[in-house]
Order: structure tokens, then sequence, then C-alpha cells
């Protein structure tokens, strides 16, 4: 690195460390003239990064926000503290927050010293977290793992427990992490059973990346992928339900990961869910206290008979 840009990138870290530098005092730090200063200020500007200089009392170099984010500098500490708040924020329930928050900690882990893994690894092991979904935790290290494989298109190998408990070993192109704000789920090209599939990272173990790179596939939409696998696939029962509602209002009885919503014309929309018990399934579609149909499966059918029956009974009695 020149000397010239090793000083430019010190007062950038100056300028981002502070509200308001004077030109002599940045001068001062830099052990230069307040003409370099100002030189070095341009090729900051040039950059992208909006310097502004004001004159008089007060006045001096400022560090000001531009129309995008240009490249942060962080000092050890910094970047120790960001990577352990990230890793907190990828795992915790707040919508929107764990996708973004594992985007920008893929990001700085490319550019992490090894020594600063550790660290930050040292510290998220000595913390504990209670969150209300506990009862899935997943490995920060799997989570990174995978992350990493997804944006370098690299082959992966996990030993995975599926729904019925049993133990598989699966050898994966992976493709997108999705959170569900409850659980983390990769979209993943199974190269054994020649078909995508999508897999929960708390039920995965000894996660390694191959080193070898595949070629991307046209792949299905992650969340939609996941939406489908997580509401009905897993279930004995998948039914369709007409309720005499617009689909904006059932979305808000219904989480979207259990369950898909249609349009169905005016004031009216299909949901999509399954369950191992019609009758159970019943009860769960009445929660909402708006008025339905059962299209199928005649089991659901049924069940809604037979559920209605006993609550019938239970007023008469």
């Amino acid at each position: 690195m020149s000397q010239t840009t090793s000083r430019v990138l010190q007062l950038l870290g100056l300028l981002q460390s502070r509200r308001v530098w004077s030109g002599p005092e940045l001068a001062e730090r830099l052990g230069v003239t307040a003409r370099s200063v100002r030189r070095d200020v341009e090729r900051l500007r040039d950059l992208g990064y909006p310097v502004h200089a004001s004159t008089g009392h007060g006045g001096g170099y400022q560090l000001g926000a531009g129309a995008a984010l240009p490249p942060l500098l962080l000092d050890s500490d910094e970047a120790v503290a960001m990577a352990v708040c990230l890793r907190l924020a990828a795992g915790g329930s707040v919508a929107g927050v764990g996708e973004a928050a594992l985007r920008a900690l893929t990001k700085l882990d490319q550019v992490m010293p090894s020594r600063l893994r550790s660290q930050v690894a040292a510290v998220h092991d000595a913390t504990v977290t209670l969150t209300r979904d506990a009862e899935s935790p997943v490995d920060p290290e799997i989570l990174m793992t995978l992350a990493r494989a997804c944006r370098d298109r690299e082959h992966v190998a996990v030993d995975y427990v599926d729904r019925a408990g049993a133990a598989t070993s699966r050898r994966l192109e992976p493709y997108q992490l999705v959170t569900t704000g409850r659980r983390w789920y990769l979209l993943a090209y199974d190269r054994d059973r020649e078909d995508w599939r999508s897999l929960r990272l708390d039920r995965m173990a000894q996660v390694q990346a191959k080193g070898s790179t595949f070629t991307a596939r046209e792949a299905p939409d992650a969340a939609a992928y996941v939406r489908r696998a997580i509401t009905t696939s897993p279930y004995r029962y998948v039914a369709r339900v007409r309720y005499h509602a617009a689909k904006e209002v059932m979305a808000q009885h219904f989480s979207p990961t259990t369950v898909t919503i249609e349009d169905d014309g005016p004031g009216t929309c299909v949901v999509v869910t399954g369950a191992d018990d019609p009758e159970a399934l019943v009860l769960y579609l009445a929660m909402p206290g708006v008025a339905f149909e059962v299209l199928e499966p005649d089991e659901v059918a049924d069940g809604a008979r037979s559920m209605s029956a006993l609550l019938a009974e239970a007023v008469r009695r």
C-alpha cells in the first residue's frame, strides 16, 4: 500500500470517529500540511465519500451522509463488536432483521482476520440469549458455513435428522437461506436424491464445506418453496378452505409460516394448510371466527361435521 493511500485511509478513519475535525487538527494527526489534507479530502470525494467543509468558528471537515453507503473502516474492537451483534441479530426474532444481519455478517467474515474470528467465537460462546424461539436454536458456525457456501457456490456435506427422526447424510448444493423469524431453512439441491430440498438448520450437524464448487442451476423461488414445504408437505392432510373474507383480512389471523392464502374473487379467499389430525385442523381453521367451507379433502370435511356435532351437543347440555 502506498504512503498516500495509507494516509487517505487514516484520514477516513479519523472522519468516521468524530463529527467535525478542523484542518490543522487533521494535519497534525496525519503529519502533513494543510494542503495535503485538502488533496486527500478531494481523493475521498472522488471515491464517493461526501466530505463537507465549513469555515468560521466550529467549522472544519465533516463526513456526511450520501446517496449510497460507502465502505466503513473498523478497528479490531469495533469489528469484533459488530460481528457479535450481527450474530445475535441473525438468530433473533425481529422481523426482517435476520437475513440482513446474515448478509452483513457474511461480508464482514470474508475480510476478518482469523485472530478476530476467534475473539468473536469466544464472546458468542460465552453469551446466552433468552428468546421466545429457543426451541430451535441454530449453531452460528453452521449458519456462517452455509452462508459462505451459498455465496461461493460450494458443495457441502451435512448430517441431517428428518421429521421422522431418521438420520441421513446429505451431499448438497446450497442456494439460499430463508428465515421465518422462528427457524432457519436452507434451499438446496440434493445431489443423491437429484431434487430440491428444504432443510431445517437446527436439524443439521457436522456441516462441512467441501472446497469444490458447482455450476448454478435454475432454482425455484426460495421463499415460496420453503413456505409450501412447511405449510403442506410435512402433513398427512392438506386442506383447501374458502373463507368469506378478503385475503388481507385472513392474513391478519394466520402466520405466513403456517398457511398460504390465495385470492378467490371479491370478498373471498382460499387458505391452504395441513395437519396430521383432521379434527384438530378444523379447530385451527375455525379460530379466526370467519365463515368458511372445506373444499378438500373429504377427511377434513368429515372432521368438520363431527366437530360440529360435538359442539352442538355441548351447547344442548
